[in-house]
């Protein structure tokens, strides 16, 4: 039996990534938090970008710490975060949330479904840690966002508007309507409002099962604003940040998992049918059966497009495989889940601080993140730790 299936272990792991960023990622300049860490020495090289994304999952994160591993201090630091989440990412004039703020003012304000995905993620695991020493607007903020973004004839959300909510991006995008169900089962988890299930259900529903009647049961990632497949946007950038061409094995694994955390709410037959079809799907097209790891896309035809291996992918496939295997009791799941662990903490693993790479090469050489505005500060791997010890350990 792997360590990973140990409740102290996978605690302590997600101790060591948080204390990589922390304290060091506390912005005690301009509040909120510092993202831009060099992956491989853990020095920072850019402090006054905030990205929507990171300054979420940041909360996220140490709404976990403080709940999973009762430590003051990720208590303190969640609240540091939300004060800046509600006081600087947040226009009070037009309502929403900004993409980006630089120091404490905005840069780019488009609303981004994806981003307001995961504000409602931090809110709601916020709620679920008590970390209430003011009141937190969850239940207000899900509502304004549903009805901006929420399109009732197709039970999908929009992705984009400009910043004063009067032009809707004619793009529909898979990837912000998976985060925007993964937030409101969590708001559900947090509240226990049945609309917010229902609304998950329906986004579960309308992308995994309806829209893969043409693509061989295959989610694939890009539509029209009437939600017809879009097979043609961004051929030419397969390496897109949010939206590559291309099927993701990663996100096929991320909806099994989805699906078979909505199967503990709901007892509709099709979700955990249709988890395992996903699953096996992923590593049938996206695992590299003689180096380990998935690749980052595949083409229509199967062959694959960007080969390398982003560690959010095998994160997702550790959380899949624990949420299967608590579901179906089927122990090919926990063989999965023992490697899927033995790859990342092989290959995805900064042996020395315990942070995970974003990605490696094909043949699972790190490739460490030293530029750009960061958006991932540990939040795929916190969460796989995290959905681990509720499902196995």
């Amino acid at each position: 039996m792997g360590m990973w299936r140990d409740s102290d272990w996978l605690q302590s792991h997600i101790q060591r990534i948080l204390e990589f960023y922390h304290p060091d990622c506390i912005d005690t300049a301009h509040g909120g938090y510092i993202a831009q860490f060099d992956e491989e020495t853990g020095d920072i090289y850019e402090k006054r970008s905030k990205h929507l994304v990171a300054t979420c999952r940041f909360i996220t994160n140490y709404s976990i710490g403080h709940r999973v591993l009762d430590r003051n201090w990720c208590q303190s630091a969640c609240e540091h975060g939300l004060d800046f989440l509600l006081d600087y990412h947040h226009d009070e004039t037009q309502g929403g949330f900004h993409w980006i703020v630089e120091g404490r003012e905005p840069i780019d304000s488009k609303r981004v479904c994806y981003g307001h995905a995961f504000v409602l993620l931090a809110l709601a695991r916020a709620k679920e840690a008590d970390i209430v020493s003011w009141d937190i607007p969850l239940v207000e903020t899900t509502d304004f966002v549903m009805e901006r973004f929420w399109e009732d004839e197709h039970g999908l959300c929009k992705s984009e508007y400009d910043s004063t909510w009067t032009r809707p991006e004619a793009y529909r995008g898979q990837n912000a309507n998976m985060h925007m169900c993964e937030a409101l089962i969590a708001v559900y988890e947090a509240t226990h409002d049945d609309q917010y299930l229902d609304d998950a259900l329906t986004i579960a529903e309308a992308l995994t099962v309806a829209l893969t009647q043409k693509t061989d049961g295959l989610i694939w990632e890009h539509y029209a604003p009437t939600w017809e497949h879009d097979f043609m946007y961004n051929r030419e950038t397969p390496n897109d940040t949010f939206r590559p061409w291309g099927y993701q094995p990663g996100h096929q694994i991320e909806w099994a998992k989805l699906l078979a955390i909505l199967s503990r709410h709901s007892e509709a037959d099709w979700l955990i049918r249709r988890a395992e079809e996903l699953f096996r799907l992923s590593i049938d097209y996206g695992w590299d059966s003689d180096r380990g790891g998935f690749y980052y896309s595949f083409d229509r035809e199967g062959a694959p497009v960007v080969t390398e291996k982003y560690s959010w992918e095998v994160a997702e496939a550790i959380g899949a495989a624990a949420a299967l295997y608590e579901r179906t009791g089927d122990s090919q799941y926990l063989d999965w889940y023992d490697t899927f662990w033995q790859y990342a903490t092989t290959h995805m693993t900064n042996s020395e601080f315990g942070n995970w790479y974003t990605k490696v090469t094909e043949t699972n050489e790190p490739v460490p993140t030293t530029e750009g505005i960061a958006v991932e500060p540990g939040y795929h791997p916190i969460g796989a730790c995290t959905e681990a010890l509720r499902s196995i350990a």
